[in-house]
């Protein structure tokens, strides 16, 4: 198969396809569906600002915790020098100032928690802003359309253009077309039985070559008749032809003379 037929039937498949998503789809369903997932979106930024709010919650019990050893330390090493115990002071120093260094990189991881939180913070309240105000749309434009569809609905009815009252009318459509089929059919056949061209097979109203001879000899007796009448009108006589008719018609087989 060539890729030109392919590429037709790929674009046939995709037109059809499109039309048949187009005629499933409701937009509707798909704005409920939309902010369904800008929910579901709304509430992993909000477990994100939480888990980041649990972070520096717990930074800042670290930090206490290390201020206070910090403290400890000063105190132990200014009792230290207080006994004599330079020594003792010096470590207890020592171990302060590890320990402030503990203390200002953890200041520092808390301060950039807290300000991700406040960023966090502040993009979860925009994007529940966002939110609502696509909650409020989506509400209007489903009674829009659900009010756009029930006036199509409403016309449609009235201009008798709608699928199911186009049905009825293709259906009357039909009726009507094949009564008249019909009816010109009978009245062919009518036509063609009266004019002999076709033959009654129930042979009601066939005639038989004698009768069809009768008929024949008496549609011809009017003609003489009536030519005689006309020739008796302009000569002032009687009908001089009548008698030989009547003659004719008397003498007949089959029939009886009662003028002899």
């Amino acid at each position: 198969m060539s890729d030109g037929i392919m590429k037709r039937m790929g674009l046939i498949f995709r037109s059809k396809a499109n039309k048949a998503l187009d005629r499933a789809e409701d937009p509707r369903e798909t704005l409920d569906y939309s902010y369904q997932k800008q929910l579901e979106l709304l509430q992993k930024v909000r477990r994100g600002v939480a888990d980041v709010a649990t972070s520096r919650k717990r930074l800042e019990l670290q930090l206490t915790q290390l201020q206070q050893q910090s403290a400890k330390y000063e105190d132990q090493g200014r009792k230290a020098l207080s006994l004599g115990r330079e020594d003792l002071a010096r470590e207890a120093l020592t171990r302060k100032a590890n320990m402030q260094s503990q203390i200002t990189d953890l200041e520092m991881q808390y301060q950039q928690l807290q300000a991700e939180e406040e960023k966090l913070t502040l993009a979860s309240q925009r994007l529940q802003a966002k939110v609502d105000a696509f909650r409020t749309k989506k509400e209007t434009i489903k009674a829009t359309y659900t009010a756009a569809q029930a006036q199509t609905r409403i016309a449609e009815s009235f201009s008798g253009i709608s699928e199911e009252m186009g049905d009825v009318g293709l259906a009357i459509q039909r009726a009507e077309d094949k009564t008249a089929q019909m009816q010109a059919r009978a009245g062919a056949i009518d036509e063609l039985l009266a004019s002999g061209a076709l033959d009654d097979a129930s042979g009601l109203g066939r005639k038989d070559d004698i009768e069809a001879e009768l008929e024949r000899v008496a549609g011809g007796s009017d003609v003489e008749l009536e030519l005689a009448r006309m020739k008796a009108e302009l000569t002032g006589g009687t009908p001089a032809a009548q008698p030989a008719i009547e003659q004719g018609k008397q003498d007949t087989p089959g029939t009886i003379n009662y003028n002899k």
